[in-house]
């Protein structure tokens, strides 16, 4: 597993971002918005995500949204589950 991908997780508000985007996917603006800190660093965060392949955009217009990499959360689900044990390690 790659370490961008860990790393991303790591931060408080790119999970909170990932949060979001399991209810709908989203403008970077709607994102933005839950967030009281400048666009800058919300387009920055999601910036990390998209690096790690955590989220996949789609330019609209003027605009880029935003919708989650479901592929990358079962290989990460799969990665926990065979390194940490358990039943279950081996999701299709």
């Amino acid at each position: 597993m790659d370490d961008s991908l860990l790393c991303a997780l790591a931060g408080p508000t790119r999970r909170r971002n990932l949060e979001l985007l399991t209810r709908e996917d989203r403008t970077a603006c709607e994102v933005a918005e839950q967030f009281p800190m400048a666009f800058a660093s919300v387009s920055h965060h999601l910036g990390v995500l998209k690096a790690a392949d955590l989220v996949a955009t789609e330019r609209e217009g003027q605009f880029i949204r935003y919708r989650l990499n479901t592929t990358v959360f079962q290989e990460v689900v799969r990665y926990f589950m065979t390194r940490f044990g358990g039943k279950g390690a081996d999701l299709a």
